[in-house]
């Protein structure tokens, strides 16, 4: 006995069958779309996504450098001799400013560093500048507080090679309480 008489019903699935295969490509030929798909989103997605994400962690290191370097200002303020020129706060600030992008910005002065005195009221607690008849640290002449701020910062990181504009970091103030003022126990000042 032979094999069964294929029946038209079983004719018409595999012609279908057959129609819907594909052929097999060679190994070395390929359209391309893959690669031109590829291309479109690394150049208008991923590659101006990478520059966005390192421009902004920069910048915020920078906003954090600069917010330390205040706060640092008002310590070495807070724990040496009053000046009525605060020349000794602006060479401590100016010979240490943490390594960051633009930090030639305190040294040359295009960047603010402003240094405040204050005298506080006994009974309102309110401050009021400081003012003293010497112009040198002495035991008499101690503030209660002094403040620190840093103006005109400007982020230029990215204006020169991609011509955007300079980002101006916000002015930040530290204002801490006189420590020591400078002065030791035995009423000698040292700046």
């Amino acid at each position: 006995m032979g094999t069964p008489p294929h029946s038209p019903r079983d004719l018409r699935a595999s012609a279908v069958s057959v129609g819907r295969t594909r052929r097999a490509r060679r190994p070395g030929s390929r359209s391309g779309q893959g690669s031109l798909e590829f291309a479109l989103l690394y150049g208008g997605v991923v590659l101006p996504l990478t520059f966005m994400v390192v421009f902004v962690a920069e910048m915020l290191w920078v906003w954090h450098s600069v917010a330390d370097f205040t706060r640092d200002g008002a310590r070495y303020a807070a724990t040496h001799c009053w000046q009525a020129d605060t020349s000794n706060v602006l060479t401590y600030m100016q010979s240490h400013v943490p390594f960051m992008v633009d930090m030639d910005q305190f040294i040359d002065g295009s960047a603010g560093i402003l240094v405040s005195y204050y005298t506080k009221d006994p009974t309102s607690g309110d401050l009021s500048d400081f003012t003293c008849d010497g112009a040198e640290c002495t035991v008499d002449c101690t503030p209660d507080a002094v403040s620190v701020s840093i103006t005109n910062y400007q982020f230029t990181r990215f204006s020169g090679f991609f011509k955007l504009p300079p980002v101006i970091i916000p002015d930040f103030r530290t204002t801490a309480p006189i420590g020591s003022g400078g002065c030791d126990e035995g009423g000698n000042c040292l700046p």
